[in-house]
């Protein structure tokens, strides 16, 4: 039985078996093996394919789906009641050992940077080395930032938190491999990603983040639930602005 998902979304997203191929690192015959016999390619390369085409590798290839959700389940390292049950030790571990990546998505997270006074330049000192920065925060003068702080019931001080967190990254702002942007997203989650490590603070109407549980997970290989949330980071990321001062 032919893959047709697999010939149809290579299709539908302007690529050629050859295009395909040249991405995933293998010949043309073998992509031509996966669509005409159902193959089911090796897990790395079912992992570039489906970030290739922008979908996920399940519904290219369903019987893969029981090792997909193995994985995701073994992802959940713990789980917090709240944002302050987090201990102090993880925090500062996460940052320290970071090397790879660090992605951070929230309206504020002035709480990190005054718990952590040297973050702005242990940031920049990683970006230096090699890292990948992003940080994302809310612009303190849109009109959703505003609403989220009288839904918390904490009013304009939400916003003058970020713009308490943006002055702390004025140094590092114009270092290469970091950069700073904001939104104004809806912010279902704020998200603190540090290499495989990922901590996720959902947010509960009515309650200031800080209030509400998080979620610890570590990428597992074949896990969703990481590459998930990180692909909502890079949802808000495309639609931020860079931060001007």
């Amino acid at each position: 039985m032919a893959n047709e998902r697999l010939r149809a979304t290579i299709a539908a997203n302007d690529h050629t078996i050859q295009s395909l191929a040249d991405h995933v690192g293998v010949d043309p015959k073998t992509v031509e093996r996966w669509i005409t016999t159902d193959r089911v390619p090796h897990r790395n390369h079912r992992w570039k394919t489906s970030k290739f085409l922008v979908v996920d590798e399940v519904y290219l290839w369903p019987s893969v789906e029981p090792q997909a959700k193995t994985a995701s389940t073994a992802e959940l390292v713990t789980f917090y009641p709240n944002r302050g049950a987090v201990p102090a030790h993880l925090w500062s571990s996460l940052i320290d050992n970071a090397t790879s990546q660090v992605e951070i998505l929230v309206y504020a997270g002035l709480f990190l940077f005054d718990t952590h006074p040297e973050l702005s330049d242990d940031l920049a000192d990683k970006a230096t080395a090699g890292a990948q920065v992003r940080i994302l925060l809310g612009d303190p003068d849109s009109e959703m930032i505003l609403r989220r702080g009288e839904e918390e019931g904490i009013g304009d001080n939400l916003a003058s938190r970020a713009r308490i967190t943006r002055s702390y990254l004025r140094s590092a702002v114009g270092t290469p491999g970091l950069e700073v942007r904001l939104h104004d997203t809806i912010l279902y989650n704020s998200i603190y990603r540090f290499d495989d490590d990922v901590l996720v603070n959902p947010h509960v109407l009515g309650a200031p983040a800080g209030q509400n549980p998080v979620l610890h997970f570590r990428y597992v290989p074949g896990g969703r639930t990481f590459r998930h949330y990180m692909k909502s980071f890079d949802y808000a990321w495309e639609r931020g602005r860079p931060d001007g001062g």
